[in-house]
């Protein structure tokens, strides 16, 4: 029988899903009723609410000017799969794969595209060897894993005198971590990330590294419609000035510019960094006073301060069978649940056993210190189930 008593401050907002993720502090929905709805998206006032989205990314994210952006179709997973299959091929491919997403651009390039390729892999916790990543490759990778807890602290392995393009899923990363443009040709990310808005588009980041392997490589293979970036030869460059491919929301067009001007109203790139890190800090000071948790990635270096994924330590649950201390995870996170305090928090479901709760910027610091009470609750109300059957 658990004797801890149930905390008595509780997060005012219990939103900790990895995606889509909390919107921002604030947020109503009547802050969208300016949204261009029942009207074409290729009208003059849509395209121009497109653009507006993209240009304010630019401020926000401080992307370079000679750096192209789009609005496209199915979130960060077809943002990264239109450069997959646009660009690869001409060169020899190396992939970064410490989580799930990173594993499925590997089925992309290997099973799909079926390119030769070299995958540097680590287990969830760790990072492969960047010291292997070659300069006359193509190189695909996840800045941030969101489903492992584990980043790259820098761009540092990439050389500068790169051949090859490099194509980053920056999704759980852009507005957290700091993005070295130099060296990233494609970048990607989704608004229901650390922007906290709605799923379903996705945005591609495009340098001229990109663009000119675009205008001087064709595929082998037929390229779907929601994938071509060119038209005889030449990139479209209306798709990076708000005419999509596809019928976009306006709706989530309307969301993501709110979102963005939450962002620049707070102190822009430099605020929102600062935030996750706040928040990671709050976290990281209440796993080093209790010795049933750990972070599941090891060196603080390489630590998300985004998708921040714990693993329980305590000798009773480690003792038990994978899949019991699956089915232990799974106890702790829906207790949390039903308790209204802590929503969407079990680890990803390929993931070693354990929470994932997200930090990202629209998370305020005061909710997470609220919820570490709640989460020492909830160990010991299902620590002592597990021993009482």
């Amino acid at each position: 029988m658990n004797t801890l008593a149930k905390p008595a401050m509780r997060p005012a907002r219990p939103e900790f899903s990895s995606g889509p993720c909390a919107k921002r502090p604030g947020w109503n929905p009547q802050n969208l009723q300016n949204a261009v709805l029942g009207r074409s998206h290729r009208s003059k006032l849509g395209k121009a609410r497109l653009k507006e989205a993209i240009d304010r990314t630019r401020e926000v994210l401080q992307v370079p000017d000679d750096y192209l952006i789009g609005i496209v179709a199915g979130s960060d997973t077809g943002a990264v799969e239109m450069a997959l299959w646009s660009m690869l091929g001409p060169k020899p491919v190396q992939l970064l794969a410490f989580e799930s997403f990173g594993k499925d651009w590997v089925t992309d390039v290997v099973k799909q595209l079926k390119l030769p390729a070299e995958v540097l892999d680590a287990p969830y916790g760790a990072l492969p060897d960047l010291t292997k990543v070659r300069k006359d490759a193509d190189l695909v990778f996840t800045w941030n894993g969101t489903t492992s807890g584990v980043r790259v602290p820098n761009a540092d392995f990439i050389a500068a005198d790169r051949e090859g393009i490099v194509i980053c899923d920056a999704t759980s990363a852009a507005f957290a971590q700091a993005l070295d443009w130099a060296k990233l040709d494609v970048v990607t990310f989704s608004w229901q990330k650390a922007l906290g808005g709605e799923g379903a588009h996705g945005v591609l980041i495009l340098g001229p590294r990109a663009v000119a392997r675009l205008e001087s490589y064709t595929p082998a293979w037929p390229m779907p419609k929601l994938f071509r970036m060119t038209k005889g030869g030449k990139v479209s460059l209306d798709i990076f000035e708000g005419a999509t491919i596809n019928t976009p929301s306006m709706l989530c067009v309307e969301d993501a510019i709110d979102a963005l001007k939450w962002a620049a109203s707070i102190g822009g790139l430099t605020e929102m960094q600062r935030r996750a890190d706040a928040n990671l800090g709050a976290l990281a000071d209440w796993v080093a006073k209790t010795p049933w948790v750990e972070f599941l990635a090891g060196d603080p270096a390489t630590r998300s301060n985004t998708s921040v994924c714990l693993k329980v330590v305590d000798p009773a649950v480690t003792a038990l069978s994978d899949d019991a201390q699956a089915d232990f995870a799974k106890k702790l996170a829906a207790l949390l649940e039903k308790e209204g305090v802590a929503l969407d928090i079990g680890g990803y479901r390929d993931a070693p056993a354990g929470l994932r709760i997200w930090c990202g910027a629209t998370v305020e610091t005061s909710d997470l210190e609220a919820l570490t009470p709640w989460l020492d609750w909830a160990f010991a109300s299902t620590i002592a189930d597990l021993q009482a059957a």
